[in-house]
């Protein structure tokens, strides 16, 4: 947990973590909390987390750093579960790389939705040096985030 999402985000996790395993081959699938869903793993040895993983990794102060903020145009679209484009981030965590696992907040850091990130940090670091007008617009177009799941989204 450490090395994906940063120094102590795992001492956030209680001690009565819920851990599946798979029958086939006997590795953890997925682990929850009071049966809430908090992630899985995926074959390429990241994490996919569920909103409710979101929610509680964000409140572990380091964990911002994995937040992607898209303006305010965008946040209906992200909370309904569809991709945050470059066009559209205000603000990104240093940590963000590509293929990496991000929350997309709103700047209030309330979960927006969950994905995983196209683009690494130093392309917006790099952008937003460069651009100083937004009606430019980024060098890239496209999508930024790829939307896993958004909190409209959500069958409850």
């Amino acid at each position: 947990m450490d090395f994906l999402f940063g120094r102590d985000i795992s001492s956030i996790l209680p001690k009565d973590l819920e851990l599946e395993y798979s029958r086939k081959t006997g590795k953890i699938k997925s682990f929850s909390i009071d049966e809430k869903l908090i992630g899985t793993f995926r074959s390429d040895g990241g994490i996919a987390l569920t909103i409710d993983g979101a929610k509680l990794f964000l409140k572990q102060k380091g964990y911002q750093s994995n937040c992607v903020v898209p303006i305010e145009d965008a946040i209906p679209f992200v909370s309904e579960g569809r991709s945050l484009f470059v066009k559209h981030v205000l603000k990104c965590g240093q940590n963000v790389k590509s293929g990496s696992d991000v929350a997309v907040v709103d700047k209030n850091e309330s979960v927006l939705a969950v994905g995983r990130s196209l683009l690494p940090f130093s392309y917006y670091l790099q952008s937003l040096d460069d651009i100083a007008d937004r009606n430019r617009g980024p060098l890239i177009r496209g999508i930024s985030v790829k939307i896993r799941e958004g909190i409209k989204s959500r069958s409850t």
